[in-house]
């Protein structure tokens, strides 16, 4: 564990090796699910790159205290209030659905003469770089991503710039080709349920061992799969999916009114879709296991459902189908598809497999 951040010692050992040979890169892309620690590396990452008392010192490093900031001179300080003279954050903001091209080159009034990629150009004011870290990596429009193209093809000397994503793919080529891509793996579930347990996300270690089974690795995905009514809609839910062949259009109207009561902000609308579809994806991977020979894993309301589901004898081919089909639906989701239209041609192709047990025919 690096200064509180778990699971994540092989990037920690990256970066510490490219320092000692003195080999640092200008540009990073770090990419990986939601909620396993990105942001939080890549802060405390510029916090060892400007502590005084510990500078790294590439080329020459001192063996353990490359990359170890001492948290208390004021450079750390400032770091960790987000004050640092030399680090520059930006955002999304929430009313925007992509960064704003005025966050990179300045307002019209005064383009070039501020924004991010102005601030990284200046010298230095205390240490020896200037980092700039861009969150939301993910809703870099083209305007902006031309707007940061020089900085990233000549960055300024001693700059580091990091950009912060979910996926190498959802980056435009432009930018990829020019970033060393940082992959950021998942927490491992006993990790996660610890954490779950010291952020006071669930009452119970039973519990969060039950948020970290379902969360994917990611503690934001444990923090919205803390909410009640998601566990009370799934008992119903994993009830109808059993029975899906006969009811594929309520079970449509069902989803997607529970979606709704997320509220009119897309990001929770397509959370919750994802949690909905999470659920259903397990259902059929365990169904696929019964219908294969295996143990079934998971509590009572899903062994019930899934054993009412494999009365009714679908094969592994179907239940296979099923839980591609939800795959699908999560990336549809996550490529910013409508997320009513989504839900309703996912239940219906449901419906489809359940009814006729087989795959669904591939699209000519």
């Amino acid at each position: 564990m690096w200064h509180g951040i778990e699971g994540h010692d092989d990037v920690v050992e990256r970066f510490r090796q490219a320092l000692a040979r003195g080999r640092l890169a200008h540009t990073f892309l770090f990419v990986g699910p939601e909620g396993v620690g990105k942001r939080t590396f890549a802060k405390k990452l510029a916090q060892a790159l400007l502590c005084q008392k510990s500078p790294p010192s590439e080329g020459g490093a001192r063996g353990g205290d490359v990359l170890d900031p001492c948290e208390k001179c004021p450079a750390c300080l400032q770091v960790a209030a987000g004050s640092h003279p030399d680090l520059i954050q930006i955002a999304r903001p929430e009313e925007k659905s992509s960064l704003p091209v005025e966050l990179f080159i300045g307002s019209r009034e005064k383009r070039g003469q501020e924004g991010l990629c102005h601030e990284l150009a200046l010298k230095p004011f205390m240490g020896g770089r200037r980092i700039a870290i861009i969150d939301d990596a993910d809703d870099l429009a083209i305007e902006g991503a031309n707007a940061l193209l020089k900085t990233l093809e000549e960055p300024p000397p001693q700059s580091v710039l990091i950009l912060i994503g979910t996926s190498e793919q959802r980056q435009l080529p432009t930018i990829r080709s020019r970033c060393q891509v940082v992959y950021f793996r998942p927490l491992p579930e006993d990790v996660l349920a610890r954490l779950i347990q010291q952020q006071e996300i669930a009452a119970t270690a039973e519990e969060a061992r039950r948020l970290a089974r379902f969360a994917g690795g990611s503690l934001t995905a444990a923090r919205e799969l803390a909410d009640p009514a998601l566990w009370e809609f799934r008992s119903s839910f994993l009830a109808d999916l059993a029975t899906i062949g006969k009811a594929s259009v309520a079970l449509s109207a069902k989803v997607t009114a529970f979606v709704g009561e997320a509220g009119k902000e897309a990001p929770r609308r397509r959370a919750r879709a994802r949690q909905v579809l999470a659920f259903a994806e397990d259902f059929f991977r365990q169904l696929l296991r019964t219908t294969s020979g295996l143990a079934l894993e998971g509590d009572d309301v899903l062994r019930k459902a899934v054993e009412r589901a494999s009365a009714a004898g679908p094969g592994a081919e179907a239940a296979a189908a099923g839980a591609e089909r939800c795959l699908d639906a999560l990336e549809h989701i996550d490529r910013n598809a409508s997320v009513d239209t989504a839900l309703c041609c996912w239940a219906d192709d449901l419906g489809r497999i359940a009814a006729t047990g087989q795959p669904l025919p591939p699209i000519a």
